[in-house]
């Protein structure tokens, strides 16, 4: 007999909150901070982003593949299919309890499942999910997937994103989406993990983190601005 994932979720509802929680944080946010920071180096010139994503891959392929798996798609799967399932359980009551703190939890749900189908769609985007010779003949490059080679960064992401003005809105809302759902999120981690219980302790993380959401913001349009104003070669 299958068991209920309901049931499931219920059971273990304590540690599996605290897990998707850790890896909203670390490493998944902590890859978003990094993967901004990088992209933003493009305002620089193409030579600095190329010399940053070559930085990226001088780890080697086997390496580096193990990184991205294990740190980076791994977690972001685990994180984002547990949140899709806490925004299905999760009862919408933002009309008949109007707060501020109840807004930013609904936003905080729903942004978490826009960065979710846009980190998908990204990663197809750029890279076309697996890298194997029919996929990406048959699959990836017919669907406009596949754009980004690491060894001509900047022409292929500049390339990419200037290919269709709906690229760019799709880019800017995600990383909008993406930036509320950790800066928010690291909110909500410090109230689920019992860091700050105070209300003077609330207030003032609720000023940092919208600094962070503010900073990593700011990284996000200056890096698409970049991709936007660089010349395609």
């Amino acid at each position: 007999m299958i068991p209920d994932p309901a049931s499931i979720f219920g059971r273990h509802e304590f540690i599996v909150r605290r897990v998707h929680s850790l890896l909203g944080l670390v490493p998944v946010g902590a890859f978003l901070v990094v993967h901004l920071a990088t992209n933003v180096t493009i305002l620089d010139g193409p030579e600095t982003f190329q010399a940053r994503v070559d930085q990226i891959h001088s780890l080697g392929p086997l390496t580096l593949w193990f990184v991205e798996w294990a740190c980076i798609f791994l977690p972001i799967l685990l994180h984002g299919l547990v949140g899709l399932a806490i925004v299905a359980r999760g009862k919408r009551n933002v009309l008949y309890y109007p707060y501020l703190e109840n807004f930013r939890y609904t936003l905080q749900r729903w942004t978490g499942a826009v960065a979710f189908v846009f980190i998908i769609w990204h990663v197809f985007h750029t890279r076309g999910w697996f890298e194997n010779e029919w996929w990406m003949a048959n699959v990836t490059r017919p669907l406009g997937g596949g754009t980004f080679d690491a060894h001509r960064a900047a022409a292929t992401a500049v390339a990419a994103l200037q290919t269709a003005r709906w690229i760019v809105a799709a880019y800017a809302v995600g990383t909008l989406a993406s930036v509320y759902h950790l800066a928010n999120g690291v909110w909500t981690m410090g109230i689920t993990w019992g860091v700050w219980t105070s209300p003077r302790a609330q207030r003032w993380a609720t000023g940092l983190c919208a600094l962070l959401g503010l900073g990593l913001a700011v990284l996000g349009a200056a890096a698409l601005v970049g991709m936007e104003i660089t010349p395609v070669h």
